[in-house]
């Protein structure tokens, strides 16, 4: 089996994509954009305006990889069920919930299709460098199809078969939470060296701790990349989004009762990012004022 459907046409998609075409796989594609799909045309990807075409266009079983946002996965897998037949295999390779997940697989095991979940790291480096995948679902699935992952890892071997369905998106999420709290702990520690007194110039301390340092890292690359890309970072607005995994892993971790104050700080410091107006620190302000008498600081400066 080496043709392969990829539903999701964006940089992912696209990249990982272009990836199976350089290791020799056919690659067929849809998208709802007309733009990606363009763009996927001109890579070299057949693409297709239909989801029936699509699917259509296999000779044998098909293997289908979602890469679409958690919350239309579902809008997709109900709009391929009418084309699937027993034997093919789906893949969910977006960031979606790991129970939702669970429940994907049931749903289509009783149709006979298979289903993986596949938690997929590496951004858009992935196309070149290859990524870093975690599988879950049933074991004989994964290893008819160990080739495909092969071609899109990271040095051939930066994959591997987690267990049962959800576990690749469970570890998946905890990577994720992992990856919130590692950032968290930088930013802090560059802003503890901007407020110093020092005048360092952090692109260069972010150079030399990619140097054989303890902590040197991607994570740190990127740390040096950003500095160069943005320089003291007046342009950019303090305002820090979520894709949802950080949240799925502070609830799951409630669920099971296991602290993770790290991970749960830096998942509501993003949520702080956000206000600009805080009713809490207003609050907090006045609270100060009534039992200290401490100065309360007024908007247009009364």
């Amino acid at each position: 089996m080496r043709e392969i459907g990829i539903i999701g046409l964006g940089r992912m998609g696209a990249g990982i994509g272009r990836r199976l075409l350089s290791k020799g796989w056919t690659v067929y594609g849809y998208d709802r954009s007309e733009e990606a799909r363009s763009k996927a045309q001109e890579a070299g990807i057949e693409v297709f305006e239909d989801l029936e075409f699509l699917c259509g266009a296999f000779e044998d079983r098909k293997l289908l990889w979602i890469m679409v946002p958690a919350e239309v996965v579902g809008e997709v897998i109900k709009s391929l069920k009418p084309y699937l037949l027993e034997g093919d295999i789906v893949i969910d390779g977006g960031n979606s919930f790991y129970k939702d997940s669970q429940k994907r697989y049931e749903e289509l095991s009783q149709i006979g299709v298979h289903f993986l979940d596949v938690g997929v790291s590496g951004g858009v480096w992935g196309e070149k460098q290859g990524y870093c995948l975690m599988v879950g679902g049933d074991k004989e699935v994964f290893l008819q199809i160990e080739d495909l992952f092969k071609d899109l890892a990271y040095e051939g071997d930066g994959y591997g078969y987690m267990g049962a369905s959800g576990s690749g998106h469970f570890v998946k999420m905890v990577h994720n939470g992992i990856e919130y709290g590692m950032m968290q702990a930088i930013a802090e520690g560059f802003e503890l060296m901007k407020e110093s007194g020092f005048e360092l110039n952090l692109e260069e301390v972010a150079r030399v701790y990619t140097k054989g340092s303890v902590i040197r890292s991607w994570l740190m690359d990127l740390t040096y990349k950003a500095f160069k890309d943005f320089g003291d970072m007046k342009e950019i607005k303090p305002f820090v989004r979520d894709s949802g995994e950080g949240r799925w892993t502070v609830i799951t971790a409630v669920e099971l009762g296991v602290p993770l104050w790290v991970i749960a700080d830096s998942l509501f410091t993003r949520f702080r990012s956000r206000q600009e107006d805080s009713f809490r620190d207003k609050l907090l302000a006045a609270l100060r004022f009534e039992f200290g008498g401490h100065q309360v600081d007024k908007k247009g400066g009364g």
